[in-house]
């Protein structure tokens, strides 16, 4: 257990890194990290039938759980709401590895899978929520927009996810050739992958307004 009285990460059997087990990380400030540094999450649920799907959603992580909101409309998002099992991901792509061989060549990555089952927030936790996902995906926002309205707000499921069981896999640097491969006569290493945002565009009624301070301040 850690301090929080959370299980360490891949400590279960369902999470425990199997394959390079030395790019696993037991440390939850690292999971805590790669959250905080991503914008879209993966969230798997089956429906009735056993079809599996895999949901692309904004999230924020708010403490030792994640949020994230969908449709009253949507069966899948009815299906997590009442209690299905669920394995949500998040993956941050760092950059291209370029080895010597096309077994050898790969990808930089951080990367956390989360499983277990959603609850549903309400009322002001469901209020709180919103707040925390708009603020963590568009930082000073929330003062600025109108608020859900009643209807609006009937028709929006908020869900939270522990991230009890979890478990955090990393892959960085250059390639691991084989001996036999090191001395081949071609360029080999990584290229990094970076992510920014570009200029903001207004619609056509927003170019009456300057582009507010908190947006232009936004960085990745």
């Amino acid at each position: 257990m850690t301090e929080n009285g959370l299980p360490a990460l891949g400590s279960t059997d369902r999470t425990r890194v199997r394959r390079f087990p030395e790019n696993a990380s037991d440390d939850r400030d690292v999971l805590n990290a790669i959250l905080d540094a991503g914008l879209m999450a993966f969230v798997a649920v089956t429906d009735d039938a056993g079809q599996p799907y895999i949901l692309p959603v904004g999230y924020a992580r708010d403490g030792d759980r994640i949020l994230f909101h969908g449709s009253t409309g949507s069966r899948l998002f009815r299906s997590l709401a009442a209690g299905a099992p669920t394995c949500l991901t998040v993956t941050l792509l760092d950059g291209l590895v370029l080895a010597r061989s096309a077994f050898e060549s790969s990808m930089n990555y951080r990367s956390v899978m989360v499983l277990g089952s959603c609850t549903v927030l309400d009322g002001d936790d469901k209020a709180t929520a919103l707040r925390v996902i708009s603020d963590f995906l568009l930082p000073g926002r929330w003062a600025d927009i109108r608020q859900p309205s009643k209807k609006e707000d009937a028709a929006t499921l908020v869900l939270a996810l522990s991230l009890e069981e979890a478990s955090v896999k990393i892959s960085a640097g250059d390639p691991s050739d084989a001996d036999e491969d090191v001395d081949r006569p071609i360029w080999a290493g990584h290229v990094p992958i970076r992510e920014v945002f570009g200029e903001p565009i207004p619609d056509e009624a927003g170019a009456a307004f300057p582009v507010p301070d908190y947006v232009a301040s936004w960085t990745r």
